[in-house]
């Protein structure tokens, strides 16, 4: 009896627990994003208008993403992003911090002619010759970094576990970089689940063979 109701513990704690961890981490996401704008609009309705729900904050900054990206694809609204940029980084301390920040916006979200991101991840050799894992291919190394090098190099970021924005910045020749036929999405799967989880890299279709 004990083995059984042992069994029926861990079976369904195998099914409740990523549930509870998804939808509680959503949640925190959501009134992250909500707070945003909510805690300056909250105070502003209720005295104005006696009333708020939550998600008018999630809208008004889903409205304003929305409006940037409208702004910023049209060539007064680039201009525009441009003298604001070259604003931002003449202030101390935001001229730092800024670009960084711009460089991970653009590498997560930004996509290439045909509205498809492009393909950015490799294996490379890590820790230590022989051991691999995945990386993401950012940038050429600067030349003058190559120089004294002697060799030419690219700047790959390898990420940790379980957060892939964050990890060690490795400049690694160029001839050892192995590119990787699957998608930043994919990649990140196997990375955030600590590699537990297989994102079907090659559908069960694919390699199933055709009938004559």
């Amino acid at each position: 009896m004990f083995n059984r109701s042992k069994k029926y513990f861990f079976s369904g704690l195998a099914v409740f627990l990523p549930i509870v961890l998804t939808v509680y981490v959503s949640i925190q996401i959501l009134n992250f994003a909500e707070n945003i704008f909510g805690k300056h609009l909250r105070p502003f309705f209720i005295e104005n208008y006696d009333f708020y729900f939550w998600g008018l904050g999630l809208i008004t900054l889903v409205a304003v993403i929305l409006f940037c990206g409208f702004v910023v694809t049209h060539y007064f609204g680039r201009v525009m992003h441009r003298s604001a940029e070259k604003l931002m980084l003449k202030i101390p301390l935001i001229a730092n911090i800024y670009p960084a920040f711009k460089e991970i916006a653009q590498f997560v979200f930004k996509e290439d002619g045909d509205g498809q991101k492009p393909q950015q991840v490799v294996l490379i050799e890590w820790p230590q010759p022989g051991v691999f894992t995945i990386g993401f291919l950012t940038n050429n190394t600067p030349k003058v970094i190559c120089q004294e090098a002697g060799q030419d190099l690219v700047n790959v970021l390898v990420p940790t576990v379980p957060n892939p924005i964050t990890g060690f910045i490795a400049m690694v020749p160029r001839q050892k970089i192995r590119p990787l036929p699957i998608t930043v999405e994919q990649a990140i799967k196997i990375i955030v689940s600590g590699g537990v989880v297989d994102p079907y890299i090659v559908s069960p279709d694919e390699t199933a063979p055709k009938k004559s």
